[in-house]
This record gives C-alpha cells, sequence and structure tokens, in this order.
C-alpha cells in the first residue's frame, strides 16, 4: 500500500477517482479421459503439471471439479483473471494449448465462458 493510501485511510478520506477497474472472469472446464490408472494416486500424477505449473500463476485458478473418485476420467477448471475478454481468451487459449502438450491424457470436452 502507497504511503498517500495510507495517510488518506488515516485522515478518513477515501480516494477519488472516476475510473471503475471491471474485472473479466473466463472459465476453462476440460474433461479428460484417462487409461491404466490403477489407484487415484497414478490419476493425480497425470495431473501434476496442472498444479505445478497453472496453479501457481497469479492470474489463474486450477482445480479439480468433478470425477473425483473416478479412476477413468477427471474434470479441471481453470478459471483466469484479466483486464478484457480479449485478454483472457488469449490467456485461456494459452493455458489449454500447454496443457494438450503436458498432461499425458486425452482432452473429450472442452467448455469456456467469460463472464
Amino acid at each position: 500500500m502507497s504511503e498517500t493510501l495510507r495517510r488518506l485511510l488515516k485522515e478518513g478520506k477515501a480516494p477519488q477517482h472516476n475510473t471503475a477497474i471491471t474485472p473479466h472472469v473466463g472459465v476453462l472446464t476440460l474433461h479428460f479421459q484417462l487409461y491404466g490408472c490403477e489407484d487415484l494416486k497414478a490419476k493425480r500424477k497425470v495431473f501434476t503439471p496442472l498444479r505445478a505449473v497453472w496453479g501457481k500463476e497469479p492470474d489463474l485458478a486450477v482445480a479439480e471439479t468433478a470425477d473425483l473418485e473416478a479412476l477413468d476420467c477427471a474434470t479441471w477448471t481453470i478459471a483466469a483473471l484479466g483486464t478484457s475478454s480479449q485478454q483472457i481468451t488469449q490467456r485461456l487459449d494459452q493455458v489449454e494449448k500447454a496443457i494438450q502438450e503436458k498432461v499425458d491424457a486425452a482432452i473429450l470436452d472442452i467448455h469456456r465462458e467469460i463472464l
């Protein structure tokens, strides 16, 4: 927090800005088909790059959202935050392409939504 903002908050004055920032959110949901996973540990190992690489990005949130106990499929959702829908679309394109290269599982279905 800047010193100026601290001073204004201490004095009880809110900073006056005429511009509003409207964040945009994009949601990418991927449904994967898995082969040869004998237990949940093997299944989670397949998706280690999802959390290791994209889970640490400041503009992304990554989570397994369905099929948690299934050994033959998985559903993962990536949420992206940005200043424009075009920026989010480009970012989700990058992520989707990289996931296809790094994750050893067939993608059955892709669903995108820009909020």
